[in-house]
Protein backbone atom coordinates (compact mmCIF):
# COMPACT_ATOMS: atom_id res chain seq x y z
CA UNK A 1 0.00 0.00 0.00
CA UNK A 2 1.39 3.55 -0.95
CA UNK A 3 2.22 5.73 2.32
CA UNK A 4 0.77 8.90 1.94
CA UNK A 5 2.81 11.96 3.18
CA UNK A 6 1.46 13.28 6.39
CA UNK A 7 2.96 16.80 5.98
CA UNK A 8 -0.27 18.80 5.28
CA UNK A 9 1.82 21.12 2.95
CA UNK A 10 3.45 17.82 1.14
CA UNK A 11 0.26 16.30 0.67
CA UNK A 12 -1.31 19.60 -0.91
CA UNK A 13 1.97 19.91 -3.33
CA UNK A 14 0.56 16.25 -4.09
CA UNK A 15 -2.71 17.08 -4.98
CA UNK A 16 -1.89 19.94 -6.96
CA UNK A 17 0.54 17.35 -9.09
CA UNK A 18 -2.63 15.31 -9.03
CA UNK A 19 -4.77 17.44 -10.41
CA UNK A 20 -2.60 19.08 -13.08
CA UNK A 21 -2.25 16.17 -14.38
CA UNK A 22 -5.71 14.70 -14.52
CA UNK A 23 -6.71 18.46 -16.31
CA UNK A 24 -4.03 17.94 -18.86
CA UNK A 25 -5.16 14.74 -19.77
CA UNK A 26 -9.06 15.44 -20.10
CA UNK A 27 -8.31 18.48 -22.18
CA UNK A 28 -9.74 17.70 -25.65
CA UNK A 29 -7.53 20.42 -27.32
CA UNK A 30 -4.13 20.45 -26.80
CA UNK A 31 -2.34 23.86 -28.07
CA UNK A 32 -0.44 23.04 -31.36
CA UNK A 33 1.46 26.56 -31.19
CA UNK A 34 -0.14 27.44 -34.42
CA UNK A 35 -1.40 30.82 -33.82
CA UNK A 36 -3.46 33.88 -35.59
CA UNK A 37 -3.77 37.40 -34.23
CA UNK A 38 -5.49 39.91 -36.36
CA UNK A 39 -3.76 39.86 -40.21
CA UNK A 40 -0.66 37.77 -38.47
CA UNK A 41 -0.19 34.59 -38.18
CA UNK A 42 2.80 32.52 -35.98
CA UNK A 43 4.19 29.12 -36.22
CA UNK A 44 5.37 28.60 -32.42
CA UNK A 45 7.66 25.62 -33.44
CA UNK A 46 10.23 27.48 -34.47
CA UNK A 47 11.38 27.94 -31.34
CA UNK A 48 13.33 24.18 -31.42
CA UNK A 49 11.85 22.46 -29.00
CA UNK A 50 12.66 22.54 -24.91
CA UNK A 51 14.16 25.52 -23.35
CA UNK A 52 14.98 26.63 -19.93
CA UNK A 53 16.53 29.79 -18.44
CA UNK A 54 17.16 30.38 -14.18
CA UNK A 55 18.45 32.50 -11.66
CA UNK A 56 19.87 32.48 -8.85
CA UNK A 57 18.99 34.65 -4.94
CA UNK A 58 21.64 34.81 -2.51
CA UNK A 59 19.50 34.18 1.15
CA UNK A 60 22.88 33.87 3.07
CA UNK A 61 23.64 31.15 4.03
CA UNK A 62 22.00 29.38 1.12
CA UNK A 63 21.40 30.32 -2.41
CA UNK A 64 18.31 29.41 -3.75
CA UNK A 65 18.26 28.32 -7.49
CA UNK A 66 15.42 28.73 -10.05
CA UNK A 67 15.50 26.93 -13.14
CA UNK A 68 12.16 26.59 -15.43
CA UNK A 69 11.86 24.46 -18.32
CA UNK A 70 9.18 24.93 -20.76
CA UNK A 71 8.61 23.78 -24.47
CA UNK A 72 5.27 25.21 -25.95
CA UNK A 73 4.45 22.70 -28.50
CA UNK A 74 5.44 19.40 -26.72
CA UNK A 75 5.15 17.77 -23.43
CA UNK A 76 8.09 18.03 -21.55
CA UNK A 77 9.89 14.47 -21.35
CA UNK A 78 10.65 12.53 -18.35
CA UNK A 79 14.16 12.14 -17.09
CA UNK A 80 15.02 8.99 -15.95
CA UNK A 81 18.03 10.28 -13.73
CA UNK A 82 15.82 12.29 -12.15
CA UNK A 83 13.53 11.30 -8.96
CA UNK A 84 9.80 11.57 -10.01
CA UNK A 85 8.98 13.41 -7.19
CA UNK A 86 11.01 16.07 -7.94
CA UNK A 87 9.80 16.46 -12.00
CA UNK A 88 6.13 17.90 -13.33
CA UNK A 89 3.63 15.50 -13.87
CA UNK A 90 3.30 14.22 -17.40
CA UNK A 91 1.12 16.50 -19.99
CA UNK A 92 3.34 19.51 -18.30
CA UNK A 93 4.37 22.25 -21.13
CA UNK A 94 6.56 24.01 -18.60
CA UNK A 95 7.71 23.76 -15.09
CA UNK A 96 9.48 25.23 -12.38
CA UNK A 97 12.34 23.55 -10.27
CA UNK A 98 13.20 25.59 -7.28
CA UNK A 99 16.39 24.33 -5.47
CA UNK A 100 18.22 25.35 -2.23
CA UNK A 101 22.48 24.99 -2.34
CA UNK A 102 24.64 25.29 0.58
CA UNK A 103 28.41 24.40 0.08
CA UNK A 104 29.23 21.72 1.01
CA UNK A 105 25.96 20.02 1.59
CA UNK A 106 24.06 18.29 -1.29
CA UNK A 107 21.25 20.65 -3.22
CA UNK A 108 18.03 20.17 -1.76
CA UNK A 109 14.52 20.53 -4.43
CA UNK A 110 12.16 22.44 -2.39
CA UNK A 111 9.33 22.94 -4.74
CA UNK A 112 8.37 21.58 -8.45
CA UNK A 113 5.64 23.79 -9.78
CA UNK A 114 3.86 23.32 -12.79
CA UNK A 115 3.57 26.93 -14.79
CA UNK A 116 1.47 25.48 -17.80
CA UNK A 117 0.19 22.09 -19.42
CA UNK A 118 -0.99 21.05 -22.78
CA UNK A 119 -4.59 22.86 -22.55
CA UNK A 120 -5.37 25.32 -25.62
CA UNK A 121 -7.97 26.88 -23.15
CA UNK A 122 -5.42 27.50 -20.99
CA UNK A 123 -3.76 30.11 -23.32
CA UNK A 124 -4.41 33.34 -23.84
CA UNK A 125 -2.19 35.78 -26.40
CA UNK A 126 -1.50 39.22 -27.99
CA UNK A 127 1.05 40.26 -30.58
CA UNK A 128 3.30 43.08 -29.98
CA UNK A 129 3.83 45.89 -32.48
CA UNK A 130 6.98 47.85 -31.04
CA UNK A 131 9.13 45.87 -30.29
CA UNK A 132 7.52 42.90 -32.80
CA UNK A 133 6.67 39.67 -31.19
CA UNK A 134 4.00 38.07 -29.30
CA UNK A 135 2.83 37.66 -25.54
CA UNK A 136 1.88 33.95 -24.33
CA UNK A 137 0.39 33.72 -20.60
CA UNK A 138 -0.34 30.35 -19.76
CA UNK A 139 -2.54 29.55 -17.01
CA UNK A 140 -1.09 27.10 -14.41
CA UNK A 141 -2.42 25.03 -11.74
CA UNK A 142 -2.54 26.48 -8.18
CA UNK A 143 0.36 25.53 -5.65
CA UNK A 144 0.37 25.95 -1.46
CA UNK A 145 2.09 29.29 -0.41
CA UNK A 146 5.76 28.72 0.90
CA UNK A 147 4.23 30.91 3.72
CA UNK A 148 1.57 27.94 4.33
CA UNK A 149 -1.33 29.72 4.20
CA UNK A 150 -4.66 27.63 3.48
CA UNK A 151 -5.51 28.97 0.34
CA UNK A 152 -3.15 28.12 -2.92
CA UNK A 153 -2.27 30.28 -5.33
CA UNK A 154 -2.63 30.47 -8.83
CA UNK A 155 0.33 30.17 -11.11
CA UNK A 156 0.92 31.89 -14.36
CA UNK A 157 3.80 31.56 -17.15
CA UNK A 158 4.01 35.22 -19.02
CA UNK A 159 6.33 34.79 -22.25
CA UNK A 160 7.54 37.55 -24.46
CA UNK A 161 8.52 36.38 -27.23
CA UNK A 162 10.65 39.20 -29.48
CA UNK A 163 10.81 39.06 -33.40
CA UNK A 164 14.50 37.99 -34.41
CA UNK A 165 14.93 37.24 -38.31
CA UNK A 166 18.02 34.90 -36.96
CA UNK A 167 17.30 30.85 -37.08
CA UNK A 168 19.22 30.72 -34.05
CA UNK A 169 17.96 31.53 -31.17
CA UNK A 170 18.93 33.63 -28.07
CA UNK A 171 19.50 32.17 -24.27
CA UNK A 172 15.56 32.72 -22.58
CA UNK A 173 15.89 35.35 -20.13
CA UNK A 174 14.89 34.81 -16.16
CA UNK A 175 12.89 38.06 -16.10
CA UNK A 176 11.02 37.74 -12.72
CA UNK A 177 9.13 35.60 -10.33
CA UNK A 178 6.96 36.52 -7.44
CA UNK A 179 5.34 33.13 -6.12
CA UNK A 180 2.31 33.61 -8.91
CA UNK A 181 3.37 35.08 -11.48
CA UNK A 182 6.90 34.13 -13.92
CA UNK A 183 7.66 36.23 -16.58
CA UNK A 184 10.32 35.09 -18.97
CA UNK A 185 11.35 37.15 -22.32
CA UNK A 186 13.31 35.22 -25.39
CA UNK A 187 14.31 36.52 -28.67
CA UNK A 188 13.60 34.03 -31.38
CA UNK A 189 12.33 33.61 -35.27
CA UNK A 190 9.12 31.91 -33.81
CA UNK A 191 7.99 35.69 -32.70
CA UNK A 192 8.36 37.18 -36.14
CA UNK A 193 4.94 37.01 -37.92
CA UNK A 194 4.34 35.93 -41.52
CA UNK A 195 1.05 36.54 -43.83
CA UNK A 196 1.47 40.37 -42.73
CA UNK A 197 1.50 43.34 -44.89
CA UNK A 198 5.50 44.42 -45.40
CA UNK A 199 6.83 47.75 -44.38
CA UNK A 200 5.50 50.53 -46.54
CA UNK A 201 2.54 48.79 -47.33
CA UNK A 202 -0.95 50.40 -45.97
CA UNK A 203 -2.44 47.55 -43.70
CA UNK A 204 -6.21 46.66 -44.83
CA UNK A 205 -8.84 47.40 -42.27
CA UNK A 206 -10.42 44.36 -40.70
CA UNK A 207 -13.81 43.35 -41.71
CA UNK A 208 -13.49 44.11 -45.29
CA UNK A 209 -16.64 45.78 -46.19
CA UNK A 210 -16.01 48.74 -43.52
CA UNK A 211 -14.32 51.41 -45.20
CA UNK A 212 -11.30 49.84 -46.81
CA UNK A 213 -8.41 52.07 -48.16
CA UNK A 214 -8.24 55.20 -49.47
CA UNK A 215 -7.79 53.06 -52.98
CA UNK A 216 -11.01 51.87 -52.65
CA UNK A 217 -13.21 54.86 -51.49
CA UNK A 218 -11.90 56.73 -54.51
CA UNK A 219 -12.69 54.03 -56.72
CA UNK A 220 -16.07 53.60 -55.09
CA UNK A 221 -16.75 57.59 -55.41
CA UNK A 222 -15.93 57.72 -58.70
CA UNK A 223 -17.71 54.73 -59.70
CA UNK A 224 -20.87 56.25 -57.87
CA UNK A 225 -20.37 59.98 -59.91
CA UNK A 226 -20.44 57.70 -63.47
CA UNK A 227 -23.68 55.67 -62.74
CA UNK A 228 -25.14 59.49 -61.75
CA UNK A 229 -24.20 60.55 -65.36
CA UNK A 230 -25.32 57.67 -67.00
CA UNK A 231 -28.82 57.47 -65.46
CA UNK A 232 -29.27 61.20 -66.22
CA UNK A 233 -28.35 60.83 -69.94
CA UNK A 234 -30.80 57.93 -70.25
CA UNK A 235 -33.77 59.75 -68.68
CA UNK A 236 -33.05 62.96 -71.48
CA UNK A 237 -32.69 59.89 -74.56
CA UNK A 238 -36.08 58.31 -73.03
CA UNK A 239 -37.61 62.05 -72.50
CA UNK A 240 -36.94 62.92 -76.42
CA UNK A 241 -37.40 59.85 -77.30
CA UNK A 242 -41.21 59.30 -75.76
CA UNK A 243 -42.09 63.24 -76.96
CA UNK A 244 -40.97 62.75 -80.11
CA UNK A 245 -43.67 59.66 -80.53
CA UNK A 246 -46.54 61.43 -78.88
CA UNK A 247 -46.18 64.21 -80.96
CA UNK A 248 -45.66 62.22 -84.17
CA UNK A 249 -48.35 59.62 -83.19
CA UNK A 250 -50.89 62.62 -82.01
CA UNK A 251 -49.88 65.68 -83.93
CA UNK A 252 -48.64 64.02 -87.34
CA UNK A 253 -45.80 66.93 -86.30
CA UNK A 254 -41.97 66.35 -88.35
CA UNK A 255 -38.95 68.13 -88.02
CA UNK A 256 -38.21 70.07 -84.99
CA UNK A 257 -41.96 69.64 -84.33
CA UNK A 258 -40.66 66.51 -83.12
CA UNK A 259 -39.07 67.83 -79.76
CA UNK A 260 -41.07 67.98 -76.88
CA UNK A 261 -41.54 71.26 -75.33
CA UNK A 262 -40.60 73.00 -78.07
CA UNK A 263 -41.46 76.43 -77.67
CA UNK A 264 -39.05 76.12 -73.56
CA UNK A 265 -36.00 74.68 -75.30
CA UNK A 266 -35.91 77.90 -77.72
CA UNK A 267 -36.11 79.86 -74.75
CA UNK A 268 -33.16 78.07 -73.05
CA UNK A 269 -30.40 79.93 -74.02
CA UNK A 270 -31.75 83.66 -73.41
CA UNK A 271 -32.63 81.90 -69.66
CA UNK A 272 -28.83 81.21 -69.82
CA UNK A 273 -28.16 84.41 -71.37
CA UNK A 274 -30.13 86.57 -68.37
CA UNK A 275 -28.95 84.48 -65.47
CA UNK A 276 -25.20 85.19 -66.98
CA UNK A 277 -26.05 88.72 -67.20
CA UNK A 278 -27.46 89.05 -63.70
CA UNK A 279 -24.38 87.52 -62.10
CA UNK A 280 -22.26 89.83 -63.82
CA UNK A 281 -24.08 92.78 -63.22
CA UNK A 282 -23.81 92.01 -59.43
CA UNK A 283 -20.02 91.87 -59.82
CA UNK A 284 -19.46 95.02 -61.60
CA UNK A 285 -20.37 97.13 -58.65
CA UNK A 286 -18.37 95.62 -56.43
CA UNK A 287 -15.66 96.28 -58.57
CA UNK A 288 -16.15 99.89 -59.74
CA UNK A 289 -16.54 100.56 -55.90
CA UNK A 290 -12.80 99.95 -55.23
CA UNK A 291 -12.02 102.76 -57.46
CA UNK A 292 -14.07 105.14 -55.94
CA UNK A 293 -17.09 105.67 -58.23
CA UNK A 294 -20.18 103.48 -59.09
CA UNK A 295 -20.96 103.11 -62.42
CA UNK A 296 -24.54 104.25 -63.38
Amino acid sequence: MMAFPRHPLSRLALLTLLSAFVSAQDDPKPFDCHLTVGDFQYDLTKGGGAQSAERAVSVPPTTIVDKVTFDLCDDLERKSDVPPEDQCPPGSRACLVRTNRKDGQSDRVFSVIPLANSSASAVTYSSLSSPKGLELTFAGASYPSVHGDADSIPQFLHLRLLCSPDSDPSPVSFTSYDGKDLRLEWTTVAGCPFGAPKDGEEKPDEGGDKGGSGGHKEESVGSGLGYFFLILLLAFVAYFGLGAYYNYTTYGASGTDLIPHRDFWREVPYMLRDVVSHLCSAVRPRQASRGGYIAV
